[in-house]
């Protein structure tokens, strides 16, 4: 079933769209919750709030990539779970990941956190457009996704150190780009 064929079946309020969703996308929505929590039986409780939001959300949404829109929302609430999870303790794995982008990543903390965010966003969006697919491929996988090192390397067959010189260097020319652009001083 295409994309909007499953948006149509949300737009008419029929089930069948949740089960279409799970069919067509459900491994990598529980994919993307478990690369952040790390824990099944939270990412399989994110599948279905991912469902719930998408089920809320559309109408009046109406996403053109079903799977994007829908790997957000896991993302995105695996992150609040992750950060719920661990408010009194790390979790060294995503931590590791998280930590490498702060230094190149300017700290949010005006009152306009949410323009500086959504600017924020559309500079690394340019950014990683202007990467070849294997970088662009490495960076998300690693930063949006919450790939292991090894996990990626394996993947793409390639050596851990080499991907891990690799994506300090992206982290520099990001660095790089964000105070070109005048993101940081």
């Amino acid at each position: 079933m295409t994309d909007q064929e499953i948006v149509s079946l949300f737009l008419g309020r029929s089930e069948q769209a949740i089960s279409e969703l799970d069919r067509k996308y459900g491994r990598q929505i529980r994919r993307v919750a478990e690369h952040v929590l790390r824990d099944p039986e939270d990412a399989e409780e994110c599948a279905d709030d991912t469902c719930l939001r998408l089920w809320n959300s559309i109408p009046p949404q109406r996403p053109e990539h079903l799977g994007a829109y829908a790997c957000r929302i896991a993302r995105n609430l695996a992150v609040n779970r992750y950060h719920a999870n661990s408010a009194q303790k790390r979790n060294s794995f995503y931590d590791v990941a998280l930590d490498e982008l702060e230094e190149t990543v300017p700290a949010l903390s005006t009152v306009e956190t949410e323009y500086d965010a959504r600017e924020l966003a559309d500079y690394v969006n340019r950014f990683l457009r202007g990467l070849d697919r294997e970088d662009r491929v490495l960076f998300l996988r690693r930063y949006w996704f919450g790939d292991s090192i090894s996990e990626i390397a394996s993947a793409l067959g390639r050596r851990p150190h080499a991907l891990s010189v690799r994506l300090f260097r992206l982290r520099k020319k990001l660095q790089e780009y964000l105070k070109k652009e005048g993101m940081m001083a």
